[in-house]
């Protein structure tokens, strides 16, 4: 169970800390509760991570607000929690992140297919949909409504910030278990996935809902190693066509395989765009520059460009 614990209190010193006092509270906890520890062994390993059981517990019995309720709501409800842990995942579909993917997809010229891997409900496949507000840099979409989400993202160096919205002619996306934007079940499992105190990102994640169920992009089930190159193949001819990912690799746990996919994207004829945790693909760490704590890196073709927010919230170009 140390592998375990571990986890959970990297997460709330890395991951919940100065952003969920209550999450980072409830994985210290976890990490030295027994019972709760025990609860998690029986569990496969891809289904133990803080995110998908603090989901599941809040879905299931609420929002208890001391270690001891924590443990209550677990004993009392320990059955469906575990179940929608087996049958749901940490699809965190967070708009915000296209304001950090934007600088590497807007200077693409010409025609754009768009293919994100682990697309979740699709919400990332509709940036240009959405507002952007870099602080030096504004986009707004000519869209015909107003009720669209507007991204704001603190920016450090010199990226390219785009002027005008990429010309995006196609679009879909892979997912082994797409979200429904049809289904009131899976939109409420989408929002609680949003951290407790994280209202701006519940707001602006529905805000984006109701674009998505206006005009849900094509979402297909497949595994990205086995799937990806016939998804690749439906793409137009006279596009290029960009394969992203963002917040998806860490939950392929095998390195192996993240090595693998790395090996088949960087042979492919598409533009690869990565944010993602720096330990998902330490062989792109850039060699000179200090890694800030708890930030994803983004590459294009496995070269280091900018230090990000995990939701979007900052832009660090290197």
């Amino acid at each position: 169970m140390d592998r375990i614990a571990d986890r959970y209190l990297r997460f709330a010193k890395i991951e919940a800390a100065g952003r969920s006092p209550l999450y980072e509270q409830w994985a210290f906890h976890v990490a030295k509760s027994f019972s709760a520890l025990t609860f998690l062994r029986g569990l496969p390993a891809d289904k133990q991570q803080p995110n998908l059981l603090f989901a599941a517990l809040r879905h299931t019995a609420g929002l208890p607000r001391s270690p001891a309720e924590f443990d209550a709501a677990l004993a009392r409800h320990g059955a469906e929690i575990r179940a929608l842990m087996l049958a749901r995942s940490t699809q965190t579909n967070e708009p915000g992140r296209c304001a950090v993917l934007m600088p590497a997809i807007a200077t693409i010229p010409g025609k754009i297919a768009l293919i994100e891997v682990g697309a979740s409900a699709g919400l990332c496949l509709l940036m240009e949909r959405y507002g952007y507000d870099w602080g030096v840099q504004r986009l707004t979409p000519d869209v015909g409504v107003s009720d669209y989400p507007v991204l704001s993202c603190a920016v450090t160096g010199t990226p390219p910030l785009p002027r005008r919205y990429p010309d995006i002619v196609w679009r879909a996306g892979l997912d082994l278990s797409p979200i429904d934007v049809r289904l009131d079940a899976d939109l409420k499992w989408l929002e609680t996935l949003v951290w407790p105190e994280d209202e701006h990102r519940l707001a602006r994640l529905r805000s984006a809902l109701r674009i998505c169920r206006r005009e849900p992009p094509r979402i297909i089930r497949g595994d990205l190693l086995r799937d990806l190159a016939s998804v690749v193949a439906q793409a137009p001819a006279d596009a290029t066509v960009v394969v992203y990912h963002s917040a998806v690799l860490n939950y392929v746990t095998d390195q192996a395989r993240r090595n693998e996919f790395a090996r088949a994207m960087l042979a492919s004829r598409c533009i690869w765009i990565s944010n993602e945790s720096p330990l998902v693909f330490p062989q792109f760490l850039p060699d000179t520059a200090q890694q800030p704590p708890g930030m994803f890196l983004l590459c294009v073709a496995g070269n280091p460009l900018a230090w990000t927010d995990p939701h979007g919230a900052t832009l660090q170009w290197l």
